[in-house]
């Protein structure tokens, strides 16, 4: 870990940010070469890995961005609670509104349950589009978090970014085979399952380096940024992740997990944060 972080201390903070996501990217398409192997995947597995992935995400919401925006916003002009909140809102407003014009299935509802704006495409273009959604803050929230550490502003270092980078990048294991198996099932080859599962979190680098050249550029508005991003994500879990965890019989192991998933993104963020 060491090695890793002085590697990283002497790159400037946008190409750390690609890194970062090139990484968590990578972990995307990991999970999706599971369909080389099986075209199914026991769902009890399934919601237990999507209820890890949420736990993920509610930590690093709090730990590694809202936390931060807070303690930024310190010595700022306004009150620091303002920042985070305002932040927080504009972030779960505008998944909200992408999620009302962006055509996406969430998993296990049929097709006349797309939502966004309706459209004719296939089944199995829906399902990598509700995955590439979420994979948008996802990407963000690291981007902006190495630009936080290039602005060197209080409340952000390295080994935090590092971290929240790992635990992004253990949430799309399960994130890569949730959307490329099912489209293995919707009659696609294994090839073209794995292309649009990995292709799904392509979308992670592109905001990652647009979030940390967006704050190195604005810095003032670091903290907004921050808990922008916190906000963006919890809409998708409480939007997508957890019921989609809790959908089937499956709920007991799927809270277990969610917990699990809390406590490691916890850990990591306080251990090495």
């Amino acid at each position: 870990m060491a090695d890793m972080i002085e590697i990283f201390t002497n790159i400037h903070p946008v190409l750390q940010a690609l890194i970062a996501t090139l990484f968590t990217w990578f972990v995307t398409a990991l999970g999706s070469a599971g369909v080389f192997f099986h075209k199914n995947v026991n769902r009890r597995l399934l919601d237990t890995m999507l209820g890890f992935a949420a736990g993920v995400m509610i930590a690093a919401s709090f730990w590694s961005l809202l936390s931060p925006a807070i303690e930024m916003a310190e010595n700022g002009p306004v009150p620091s609670w303002v920042p985070a909140t305002v932040g927080f809102l504009l972030g779960g407003g505008f998944l909200f509104l992408v999620d009302k014009v962006m055509p996406h299935l969430h998993l296990y509802l049929p097709l006349a349950k797309a939502e966004g704006i309706k459209t004719s495409w296939q089944r199995s273009i829906l399902l990598v589009m509700a995955i590439t959604l979420h994979n948008i803050p996802e990407g963000l929230a690291v981007g902006v978090a190495f630009g936080a550490v290039g602005s060197n502003l209080p409340g952000a270092s390295l080994t935090g970014a590092i971290a929240l980078a790992i635990g992004i990048g253990l949430q799309n294991f399960p994130e890569g085979l949730a959307v490329s198996m099912p489209l293995r099932r919707e009659g696609l080859t294994r090839l073209k399952s794995f292309w649009y599962g990995q292709l799904s979190g392509i979308v992670e680098p592109v905001a990652g380096v647009i979030g940390a050249a967006f704050v190195l550029m604005a810095q003032p508005i670091l903290p907004y940024a921050l808990a922008f991003a916190a906000g963006a994500m919890i809409f998708v879990v409480v939007e997508e992740l957890v019921p989609e965890s809790q959908n089937g019989e499956n709920t007991d192991v799927a809270t277990t997990g969610t917990m699990l998933g809390f406590a490691v993104m916890m850990m990591l963020d306080v251990a090495l944060g």
